[in-house]
């Protein structure tokens, strides 16, 4: 019986040994087809990278790179760090530029210029690069697409695409990126945006006057002036009036936030008493946040921030911007 026994654990621990084993070596093919596929991901990376500083082989690259960019894990640091790259990329960007003024960007051009534009994006949401593409102050490259006022799509397409470069940056909480845009025309051009753009770059445009008015560096440019507070305070209040034809509850979204952060501030807040829109005080948008509880928990903040129940009255010689937005 001891023979037995002995020979049934024996069994049976040579059956859990193969078992562990073929486990093991299951593990070990599946991290080597793992590494494999990584390695010729890699591969296929470089060699588009590498064909981008190819005029003749350029085109399809950026296409292939801008359709599969989220599957190239380091990508930006791959194309910030190869040779010519992000020359290559700065050059598809000013090629188009003589089109621009007057408008005769086809769409074709604007699907190309926009895949390296998705590039640039990769490169400006990378931690590792994303300090030395604003020292290198590419942004202002993407400037004159924001300065177009041609509605039809491929300029829609190019602005949309360039206010998502901008819109990455923006994304990660960083005063150094906040400081850098506000040394920038970012405000003006991101205002002429809000103003005549479609819903989706309304939509983008108003995200980064959020999250500028969010760091205290921004909310601080903003209010400093007169001039500064009312351009802002005109536009917002234009997308209020406008969103009453055509409702969209992602838009007001950020609109509200932006008033609500306006209203931390103490001269703003005086302001707003008088320039805030009717509409956001008299239930207008009730149905259209009928089912966004943080947006109105929002808008009931700002309204209870502009009644003035426990403000103090605005210090001496601030009453001038109350005055010009009244």
């Amino acid at each position: 019986m001891a023979n037995l026994g002995q020979q049934q654990f024996v069994a049976s621990f040579n059956r859990s040994s193969f078992s562990s084993a073929a486990s093991a070596l299951s593990l070990s093919n599946n991290n080597n087809n793992n590494n494999t596929d990584k390695d010729q991901k890699m591969a296929s990376a470089e060699q588009l990278v590498f064909e981008l500083s190819n005029p003749d082989l350029r085109e399809n690259a950026l296409l292939d790179l801008s359709k599969k960019r989220e599957i190239f894990q380091d990508l930006a640091p791959l194309l910030w760090n190869s040779f010519g790259t992000i020359a290559a990329l700065l050059q598809e960007i000013v090629s188009i530029y003589p089109v621009l003024s007057p408008p005769t960007l086809t769409p074709g051009a604007s699907n190309r210029v926009c895949n390296a534009l998705a590039l640039l994006q990769c490169v400006a949401s990378h931690p590792d690069t994303r300090t030395l593409f604003l020292n290198a102050h590419i942004p202002l490259y993407l400037y004159p697409f924001l300065n177009t006022t041609s509605k039809t799509r491929p300029f829609e397409y190019l602005r949309l695409t360039s206010l998502g470069v901008i819109g990455a940056l923006v994304k990660v909480d960083d005063t150094e990126v906040i400081s850098f845009l506000l040394s920038t025309e970012i405000i003006p051009l991101c205002l002429r945006t809000m103003e005549m753009g479609s819903e989706l770059s309304k939509t983008v445009a108003t995200f980064i006057v959020q999250k500028i008015l969010l760091d205290d560096v921004g909310l601080r440019y903003i209010c400093t002036t007169a001039e500064r507070f009312f351009a802002v305070g005109r536009v917002l209040g234009t997308m209020v009036t406008s969103l009453s034809e055509q409702p969209s509850s992602r838009l007001l979204k950020h609109i509200i936030r932006c008033y609500l952060r306006l209203s931390d501030n103490p001269r703003a807040c005086d302001a707003l008493r008088n320039c805030l829109p009717e509409m956001l005080r008299d239930g207008s948008f009730n149905n259209c946040l009928r089912d966004d509880a943080t947006t109105k928990r929002w808008l009931q903040q700002l309204l209870h921030a502009v009644s003035g129940g426990n403000r103090l009255a605005a210090p001496q010689g601030l009453a001038g911007l109350e005055h010009i937005l009244g």
